[in-house]
C-alpha cells in the first residue's frame, strides 16, 4: 500500500501538476518581481518622484525670476495738434511707434519668512510621498506573500486529495477481489466506486481553485496570467515574534502612523506661512531696457534710449476684515486635529497589534495541534486499510470511509492551520513595518 501511495505522489507531481516543466518560484522571487512590475507600486513610485521634483528653491519662491520682454505698440491716426502760439498742425495717417525691449529681474527678498516655510513644507510632502510609497509596497507585498502561501496550502490539499483517490482506488480493487471470491456483496463494491467519484470531484474542484489562484498571483506580479510555476512544498513560520518589540518598531516604522506625524508637521508649516502675512512683502526689480519711439507729427519725431532700470516695492496688509486672525485660528485647529489623528492612529495600531498577536499565538498552537492530529489520522487510516484488506472490519463501508474522511479532513485542517499562522505572521510584520521586501 505504501508503495502505491509513493507512486501516486510521483505521478501527481509529474502528470497532474506538470511540475517538471514549471519554474520554481520562491516567495522572495515573487516579492522581487512585484516590486519591479506591480502597477500600483509603479504609480506610487512615480508620485514620489514628482514630490522629489517639487522640492526646489524656485518652487518655494526663494529665487528671483529673470524675463525677456518685448513691447511694440504702433498706431496710425489722423492727428491734429494746436501749438502754444495758436498754430495748428494737422496730418492724416500719422504713424507712431513705441518699442521697448530688454531683460527684467524680479525678486521677493522678504515675505515674512513664508518662502522658507514653504520650502520646508515641500520637503515634508516628499517625506509624505515616501511614506505613502512604503504603505503601498507593504500592502501589495503582503498580498503577494499571502497569495503565494495560499497556493502552497492549496497544493498541499491537492496532494491530500490525490492521496485519498489512491486509497479509494485501492479500496475498489480490494472490494472487487472480495466480491469475486464471495467475501463481499456487490453493494460494497458500488459504494467504493461512488466514494471514488466523490473524491475525484473534490480533487477537480481543488485543482480549479489552485489554477485560478496562480492566475491571481501572476496578475499581482503584472505578468502573463498563463505563466506556469511551482511553489515550495512547506510553509515556514517565524515563531519568534514578540509583542513589545513589534509595538516599538511599529511606532517608528508603521507608514500609516508616519503619515499622520508628517501631516502634523505640514500643518505647522502652513501656520508659519499664514503668520507671514502679518509682515510686509518686499520686492526688488531691475533690468536693462532698449527703447525707441517714432512719431510723424510733433516736436520730437524720433527718440531712443538704453540703460538700467531698478526699483523697490513694499506692501503690507494693515486690515483685511479680520481674515488674518481667522486664518491663524483655523490653522491652529488643523494642527490640533493632526495631533488627535496621531493619538488615534497610535491607539488603533496598538489595538491591531494586540489582537493580531493573540491570533498569531493561537494559530501557532493550532498549527502544532493539527499537525499532531494529522499524524494520528494517518496512523488510523493505515490500520483501517490493513483491516479492510484482510477483511476484519465489521461494517466495511462505513468504518473505512469514516477513517478515510477523517484522514483527508485532518490533512486539510493541518494545511489551513499552517496557512492561517503564516497570514498572522505577515499581518504582524506589515503593521510593524518590517515585512521583508527583499
Amino acid at each position: 500500500m505504501k508503495c502505491k501511495i509513493i507512486f501516486a505522489f510521483a505521478f501527481f507531481f509529474t502528470s497532474v501538476l506538470g511540475l517538471h516543466a514549471q519554474e520554481m518560484l520562491t516567495v522572495e522571487e515573487a516579492v522581487k518581481i512585484a516590486l519591479e512590475n506591480n502597477f500600483e507600486i509603479k504609480i506610487a513610485s512615480n508620485d514620489l518622484k514628482i514630490d522629489e521634483q517639487n522640492v526646489s528653491l524656485a518652487n518655494a519662491g526663494i529665487l528671483p525670476s529673470l524675463n525677456a520682454n518685448v513691447i511694440n505698440n504702433n498706431n496710425i491716426l489722423n492727428t491734429k495738434q494746436t501749438q502754444l502760439d495758436g498754430t495748428e498742425r494737422e496730418l492724416d495717417n500719422a504713424k507712431n511707434l513705441n518699442l521697448t525691449y530688454g531683460v527684467a529681474l524680479n525678486w521677493t527678498v522678504f515675505d515674512g519668512m513664508r518662502m522658507f516655510a514653504r520650502h520646508n513644507q515641500l520637503k515634508e510632502l516628499e517625506k509624505l510621498g515616501d511614506a505613502e510609497l512604503k504603505m503601498t509596497i507593504l500592502t501589495r507585498i503582503s498580498d503577494v506573500i499571502t497569495t503565494y502561501y495560499d497556493i502552497v496550502q492549496q497544493q498541499q490539499q491537492l496532494k491530500a486529495l490525490d492521496t485519498t483517490i489512491v486509497i479509494s482506488n485501492a479500496r475498489i480493487v480490494t472490494a472487487k477481489n472480495r466480491y469475486t471470491i464471495g467475501k463481499a456483496s456487490k453493494l460494497e463494491m458500488l459504494n467504493a466506486e461512488v466514494d471514488l467519484n466523490t473524491d475525484t470531484t473534490a480533487f477537480l474542484r481543488q485543482q480549479e481553485l489552485y489554477a485560478n489562484t496562480k492566475i491571481l498571483l501572476n496578475q499581482m506580479l503584472a505578468r502573463d496570467p498563463k505563466t506556469d510555476f511551482k511553489v515550495v512544498e512547506k510553509v515556514q513560520i517565524d515563531e519568534n515574534l514578540l509583542l513589545p518589540d513589534l509595538m516599538t518598531l511599529a511606532e517608528k516604522q508603521n507608514p500609516q502612523l508616519q503619515t499622520q506625524v508628517i501631516n502634523k508637521r505640514i500643518a505647522e508649516l502652513e501656520l508659519k506661512q499664514i503668520k507671514g502675512d502679518r509682515y510686509p512683502v518686499v520686492n526688488i526689480s531691475s533690468g536693462y531696457n532698449f527703447t525707441r519711439q517714432e512719431a510723424s507729427l510733433g516736436f520730437i519725431t524720433q527718440s531712443s534710449g538704453r540703460g538700467f532700470v531698478y526699483g523697490i516695492n513694499a506692501t503690507m496688509n494693515i486690515f483685511n476684515g479680520g481674515l488674518q486672525n481667522r486664518n491663524e485660528r483655523i490653522a491652529k485647529l488643523q494642527i490640533e486635529n493632526a495631533q488627535i489623528l496621531i493619538d488615534q492612529q497610535k491607539l488603533t495600531l496598538n489595538t491591531q497589534l494586540s489582537t493580531a498577536y493573540q491570533t498569531y499565538r493561537t494559530n501557532l498552537q493550532l498549527s502544532k495541534l493539527e499537525t499532531k492530529n494529522e499524524e494520528i489520522a494517518k496512523e488510523n487510516m493505515d490500520i483501517t486499510f490493513e483491516k479492510f484488506r484482510i477483511g476484519t472490519i465489521t461494517n466495511t463501508t462505513l468504518e473505512f470511509r469514516t477513517a478515510q474522511i477523517n484522514y483527508i479532513n485532518a490533512k486539510v485542517r493541518s494545511s489551513n492551520a499552517q496557512f492561517q499562522a503564516k497570514i498572522s505572521e505577515v499581518a504582524l510584520k506589515e503593521l510593524a513595518g518590517i515585512l521583508n521586501l527583499q
